[in-house]
């Protein structure tokens, strides 16, 4: 993991990026942050593990939580998009999922991990479905997250 983050702050050539994650509790910005130097490049994260925080600081609408639920691609997006601009950032990652016990009232299964990268006029959405426990699917998030980051960096994702 630290190779990939490495790789991305690094590949982000001095832009500056920001998280927003819910499923993944902080997990990135751990792995950015175990990086030497890299606060010239992460500015830091929002935690977003409820709803309210989704609506209240990031700004994603209530009306979209309701209709597509927190597991979606729409809300991925727009947390993306809400922290690149609450946080005064070139570019955001998102994660929001379900890392188990269960489901939700969606029929998203455990597992299910929406992430997403925001920059000026761009922001992408990979839906995933990992296998394994708690720990193992909010594992394979980050490391999801950080290499959509990496592709976003590298200009193969816009």
């Amino acid at each position: 993991m630290m190779k990939l983050a490495c790789d991305v702050i690094n590949a982000l050539g001095g832009k500056s990026l920001v998280t927003a994650e819910s499923c993944t509790g902080g997990g990135i910005g751990a792995a950015l942050t175990a990086v030497p130097g890299s606060s010239e490049v992460y500015k830091g994260g929002i935690i977003c593990y409820t709803n309210w925080v989704k609506h209240n600081i990031l700004g994603v609408d209530a009306e979209m939580l309701e209709r597509f639920g927190a597991v979606s691609e729409p809300v991925a997006k727009a947390m993306a998009i809400g922290a690149r601009k609450v946080l005064e950032a070139d570019v955001a990652v998102s994660v929001t999922g379900l890392a188990g016990p269960g489901g939700d009232a969606y029929g998203n299964p455990v597992g299910r991990v929406y992430i997403a990268a925001a920059e000026r006029n761009t922001c992408v959405a990979e839906e995933h479905t990992f296998p394994g426990d708690r720990d193992a699917v909010r594992r394979q998030a980050v490391e999801a997250a950080l290499r959509l980051v990496l592709k976003m960096a590298s200009g193969s994702e816009k």
